[in-house]
């Protein structure tokens, strides 16, 4: 089992979460010139581990930037994902310190990668369990990856197959046998939705 989730059973889901949430939002005021904590120093978080940092503004996404594989402390690739899908998500402006407030973070962290075995398209979409898979496609220099969550736009797995090949800049209708499929599940922490009260 990934080391980084296998910590899961010792620690309490909503103390990992709320710790992993409050690093991200805390890298990110940081960097806004806000005041933020000191920031957390569990041992866990210095394990190798592999997250996706969204932020969501409204509902709408603002920000997605992540690391599909373990290579770098989880403290570390919190961090620099966070900066990344606050800064540097080229779909968007850069945040801006009053929007902070206004952004819900979630905080994704992915299991290791498995590859997905087939001998056609048709297979290959059989293959994907709905609102469980996360997958990345691979074909040559072409790469996209949909977590999870990405099924609540795609429920029908061709759908979300086809669009994945145009997240990887491909066609919808592109197929060729060297296409990779590799599958990861997350455990996803979600801030609550901000109040839009002033």
């Amino acid at each position: 089992m990934h080391k980084t989730l296998e910590h899961t059973a010792r620690k309490p889901m909503e103390s990992r979460g709320q710790i992993l949430l409050s690093l991200a939002r805390d890298t990110i005021a940081r960097e806004l010139g806000l005041s933020h904590d000191g920031g957390a120093r569990e041992a866990w978080l210095r394990e190798p581990g592999a997250v996706f940092v969204t932020l969501k503004e409204r509902g709408d996404l603002r920000g997605c930037m992540g690391t599909l594989e373990a290579y770098r402390p989880l403290a570390d690739d919190v961090r620099s994902n966070a900066l990344a899908a606050a800064f540097r998500d080229p779909r968007f402006p850069p945040l801006r310190a009053g929007e902070l407030d206004l952004v819900q973070v979630e905080v994704s962290e992915l299991s290791p990668l498995t590859e997905i075995h087939f001998t056609c398209e048709a297979e290959a979409a059989a293959h994907l369990r709905p609102g469980i898979d996360g997958v990345v496609l691979r074909w040559g220099e072409r790469r996209g990856t949909f977590l999870p969550q990405v099924w609540e736009h795609y429920p029908a797995a061709t759908d979300f197959l086809r669009g994945l090949k145009r997240k990887a800049g491909l066609s919808a209708a592109f197929w060729d046998p060297a296409v990779r499929l590799f599958r990861y599940t997350v455990i996803r922490h979600t801030d609550p939705i901000p109040s839009l009260v002033a």
